[in-house]
C-alpha cells in the first residue's frame, strides 16, 4: 500500500492530536482517582482546574485537528 505525502502528513498529524488527547485523559483520570472521584462534576475545583482545562482543550483540538473554528455536530 502506498501513500501520497499529503496522506502521510495527515495520518501523522491525526496521531499527534489523538496522542495528546490520550495523555490529557490519563492525567484527568489520575486526578479523579487521587481524589476518589469518578467525575469532575463532583470536584469543588471543577471550574478552576488546570488538568480539566487541558483535557477539554485537547478534546477540542483533536476534533478540529488544531485548526480554529466552530464544530459541526
Amino acid at each position: 500500500m502506498e501513500f501520497e505525502l499529503s496522506e502521510v502528513s495527515e495520518i501523522v498529524e491525526k496521531d499527534a492530536w489523538e496522542e495528546k488527547l490520550e495523555i490529557e485523559l490519563d492525567k484527568l483520570t489520575e486526578c479523579q482517582k487521587s481524589k476518589n472521584l469518578d467525575s469532575c462534576t463532583k470536584c469543588e475545583l471543577m471550574f478552576d482546574c488546570e488538568t480539566r482545562e487541558a483535557y477539554v482543550k485537547a478534546v477540542y483540538e483533536s476534533m478540529n485537528k488544531g485548526h480554529s473554528g466552530g464544530f459541526e455536530f
